[in-house]
């Protein structure tokens, strides 16, 4: 992840790189960003007239992200079926809580199975070859 280096108005980390929550208050209204968290809510109001609302969940927080119905048709496997998202958008700031009107929507759920997976084959070997060492001994 991209460092914050607040000397320039502009200098916060643009797509492809995400903010994280905690960051989100560093670009002006307007600004595209990304953003990446855990799915931790969906919900499609019936009064909302097809808007989805998503939060996504990181290491400091959470974020807001508002689908719009032409960009959940697009989007529709990775909105429904992700466990985690990258969402590209337009940062928005309004009665004292900011949202991510979404642009992209990419399902990173693979990068969980990471946390999971198997350690590499060769990692094994080099540390059971490391616990079968013995120390040199001069004679």
């Amino acid at each position: 992840m991209h460092e914050f280096h607040p000397p320039g108005p502009a200098r916060w980390p643009a797509p492809p790189a995400c903010l994280t929550a905690a960051q989100l208050g560093l670009p002006p209204e307007g600004a595209r960003v990304a953003v990446a968290g855990l799915v931790i809510l969906r919900q499609r109001p019936g009064t909302a007239k097809g808007v989805i609302f998503i939060t996504l969940e990181d290491e400091t927080g959470v974020v807001n992200v508002i689908i719009w119905r032409k960009l959940y048709e697009r989007f529709r496997r990775a909105v429904i079926a992700a466990r985690m998202l990258r969402v590209t958008g337009r940062l928005q700031r309004a009665h004292g809580v900011t949202h991510i009107i979404a642009e992209e929507v990419e399902d990173l759920s693979e990068m969980l199975d990471l946390l999971v997976a198997e350690p590499a084959p060769t990692a094994m070997k080099t540390q059971e070859s490391g616990a079968q060492r013995q120390p040199h001994q001069e004679g």
